[in-house]
């Protein structure tokens, strides 16, 4: 069979191929070693830029999941100790937990167009994913590394901050990608640290963090008032906006809310 040289970028799946190895290198690098062999899923390997130094770390045991027709069967011509180790398909669509039933890495340069769907599935597999390493949209990368008070901050940085130590590692110029994207890109590492729960129900922390940054410019008086108790004396951080408050806080705020409608 002919070999396929290169694999032609699709705009549809939002595909942009980083050509230089020291960066593909380095987000290898920049996952935890680990002490026994960990499985690992690379998000859209493409032509395998990323994947070659993956496969070169002997505590990771690789997996890949691409979408593209094409960029499988080059992966597969290219990398055939690797060609069973791929899933055709699309990575929101999977079931990772009947994947992966042992916790595993995360790790790729993510697809922008899909990269705040990827986050919100870490989220949700939060106490299966003990680490991500993955290229996104300068901007979105420092959304979720920046703390409160930063204009940048915002509900992903909120909900993902409690359960992952979050480091923004390094920036990536538009003409390191084939073809160069329209924008900056940034790596981000996050890993998991030992905290189990926070106290309140998950899914009503995350309609006080949502509501409160839907109408951001407002104090949280104003955007959160539809949730809000008839005394709310005893609710904190009123007059202060979204962007002001710590996770810790906004576990606070939660908690005082949640309680006011008990009680009433």
């Amino acid at each position: 069979m002919m070999q396929h040289d290169s694999v032609r970028a699709k705009k549809s799946f939002g595909q942009h191929f980083l050509n230089d190895d020291t960066i593909a290198e380095a987000i290898a690098e920049a996952l935890p070693k680990s002490d026994t062999k960990m499985d690992t899923l690379e998000i859209g390997p493409g032509m395998g830029v990323l994947t070659k130094f993956l496969l070169n770390r002997s505590d990771l045991n690789l997996s890949a999941v691409e979408l593209d027709k094409e960029s499988v069967v080059y992966l597969g011509q290219h990398y055939p100790e690797f060609k069973n180790k791929i899933i055709e398909g699309d990575f929101l669509q999977l079931n990772l937990k009947s994947i992966f039933p042992q916790p595993f890495y995360l790790v790729g340069n993510f697809p922008y167009n899909i990269s705040t769907q990827i986050l919100f599935a870490v989220l949700e597999n939060k106490h299966h994913i003990p680490a991500m390493v993955g290229m996104f949209q300068k901007e979105v990368a420092q959304r979720i590394a920046s703390g409160p008070g930063n204009k940048d901050y915002g509900i992903l940085s909120v909900l993902l901050q409690p359960w992952y130590e979050i480091e923004y590692l390094f920036s990536v110029d538009e003409n390191k990608f084939n073809p160069p994207p329209k924008v900056k890109s940034g790596v981000l590492r996050m890993v998991r640290n030992d905290r189990q729960e926070l106290g309140i129900e998950e899914s009503y922390f995350k309609m006080i963090v949502k509501t409160g940054f839907n109408q951001r410019r407002k104090t949280l008086r104003n955007a959160l008032r539809p949730l809000l108790p008839e005394d709310i004396s005893v609710i904190p951080f009123l007059n202060l906006r979204a962007e002001a408050l710590s996770w810790e806080q906004f576990v606070i705020l939660a908690k005082a809310i949640q309680a006011s409608k008990t009680t009433n």
